[in-house]
């Protein structure tokens, strides 16, 4: 029995108490780069679809990397450091980067499965001093200008298991090279990747994750009283 575990961990509303795609996308409206209402109403309703579990994925990964586009990556670094220190790093919670280093503590391999993009997730993965992150991938210009598409298999419901196993295989290991697998999420579309795992653990589920997890008898945990 292979004797290292694996613990992946949602980012939204689960390691983080807020949606940061969401909260991206206020933000931008913040910094004037979007048309203000109409695209704070749209972000709005893209996200109950989310929560409802009936999101068009390509529908919102073309809005939502929309102002990405033309940005220079010295103005795309200012605003994202601004988002960092006035919306996320304030939200980090000791309960959440307690449940990630007692994984790290324990010698699990940690990574952070996410179906935000990795503009926006990976200084917040950084954050939370966790060195693997899945998330969805942005297309790159050969000048690096970001082009509002994206590449691969966007890790959102089952790409979540598809993209995590490629990962693995990038470094050498399988499912099966692993004693335990947890998965923690608060998110109806995450149970593929649930599904998967000897260990699911719910956070602050949405309604229909969390009569899910009842029929299933999975743990809930809360990190966020």
């Amino acid at each position: 029995m292979p004797n290292r575990n694996l613990a992946l961990f949602d980012l939204d509303n689960t390691l983080l108490p807020f949606d940061s795609d969401h909260a991206w996308g206020e933000f931008c409206v913040r910094l004037g780069w979007t048309d203000g209402e109409q695209y704070r109403s749209a972000n709005d309703r893209f996200y109950g679809q989310y929560r409802a579990g009936t999101l068009d994925l390509d529908a919102y990964l073309r809005f939502s990397l929309g102002p990405l586009v033309g940005r220079s990556p010295a103005a795309l670094m200012q605003a994202h450091e601004q988002f960092m220190q006035q919306i996320v790093l304030p939200q980090i919670r000791p309960q959440a980067l307690d449940l990630v280093r007692k994984h790290q503590q324990a010698g699990d391999l940690c990574c952070i499965v996410t179906a935000t993009n990795d503009f926006v997730t990976q200084p917040i993965a950084a954050a939370f001093g966790v060195p693997h992150l899945i998330a969805v991938q942005t297309e790159r210009s050969p000048q690096g200008g970001y082009t509002g598409a994206w590449c691969g298999v966007p890790s959102f419901r089952e790409g979540k298991v598809t993209r995590t196993a490629q990962w693995l295989a990038s470094q050498g290991l399988d499912w099966q090279s692993f004693g335990q697998t947890w998965f923690y999420s608060d998110s109806i579309n995450d149970q593929p990747l649930l599904d998967h795992v000897s260990h699911p653990v719910v956070v602050h589920p949405d309604p229909l994750l969390a009569e899910l997890a009842q029929t299933r008898g999975w743990p809930v945990l809360e990190l966020f009283p």
